[in-house]
C-alpha cells in the first residue's frame, strides 16, 4: 500500500503516518529522514542536497524526488510506503507521478487530516516545552502537573517560537497557497481520503483504516 499524507501543520499526519506504517509494516518515508540519512552516509545525492543546504538554499523539486525515489526503491519499501512530508508541491507530485509511471506503480491514497486553521493555531499554541530535557506538554491534552515546569526535570517550560499564533498563522498560510493545491491534484486523480482531524488520535486513526478498507 502506497500512502501520502496531506494537512497543514499541526494537522497531526507524521503521528498518524507513523501509525499507519506500523499497521501495514511497511516504511514510514520523511524528507528530513532522508535528507539525513543520505547526508551522513556521503551518499552522491546527499553531497548534493548538502550543497544547496549549506548555500542556505531549498533543495530543488528533482533532487528531493531523485531521493525520495531512491528510498521507496530500497527492499523494506517493496510492499509500500507511508510518504510524510512529500510531495509539497505540485511540481514535486507531478516528478514522483512521473517517476512511480515508468516502474508501473501509482499511490494507492492521499489521507488528509482536515483540521481548521483556528484549530491548529488553538492546538500549537498550546504546546509547551522543556528546553533542558526535550520533554513536550500540551496545556490541554497533557498538561504538566505544575503549570509551566517540567515534570521530568522540574525546569521551566516555554512556548517555541515556531507555536507562537503569529508564527502558526504564517506558516498556515504559506502550506494554503503551496500544498493545498495537492487536494485538488489527488482530488482529480480520485486518490484523497478525507479524515477528520479535529477527533482524538484514536478516533482518526480508525476513521484512516475504515477509509482505506482495512
Amino acid at each position: 500500500m502506497k500512502v501520502i499524507m496531506l494537512g497543514a501543520p499541526g494537522a497531526g499526519k507524521g503521528t498518524q503516518a507513523k501509525r499507519l506504517a506500523q499497521e501495514f509494516s511497511i516504511p514510514h518515508i520523511s524528507t528530513g529522514d532522508i535528507f539525513r540519512a543520505n547526508i551522513k552516509g556521503g551518499t552522491e545525492l546527499g553531497k548534493k542536497a548538502q550543497g544547496y543546504m549549506d548555500a542556505g538554499q531549498l533543495v530543488p523539486d528533482e533532487l528531493v524526488c531523485d531521493l525520495v525515489v531512491d528510498r521507496i526503491a530500497q527492499e523494506d519499501a517493496r510492499n509500500g510506503y507511508v510518504l510524510d512530508g512529500f510531495p509539497r508541491t505540485i511540481p514535486q507530485a507531478e516528478a514522483l507521478e512521473a517517476a512511480l509511471k515508468k516502474k508501473g506503480e501509482n499511490v494507492d491514497y492521499a489521507v488528509n487530516i482536515d483540521v481548521p486553521d483556528e484549530a491548529i493555531v488553538d492546538r500549537m499554541s498550546g504546546r509547551r516545552a522543556c528546553t533542558n530535557c526535550g520533554a513536550t506538554y500540551h496545556i490541554v491534552y497533557n498538561a504538566p502537573k505544575i503549570a509551566d515546569v517540567c515534570d521530568v526535570c522540574g525546569n521551566k517550560l516555554i512556548i517555541r517560537d515556531d507555536d507562537k499564533p503569529e508564527t502558526v498563522l504564517n506558516r498556515l498560510s504559506v502550506y494554503h497557497k503551496q500544498t493545498q493545491p495537492l487536494i485538488d491534484y489527488y482530488e482529480e486523480r480520485g486518490l484523497v481520503v478525507n479524515v477528520d482531524g479535529t477527533k482524538d488520535m484514536d478516533a482518526v486513526f480508525a476513521e484512516i483504516l475504515e477509509k482505506i478498507g482495512k
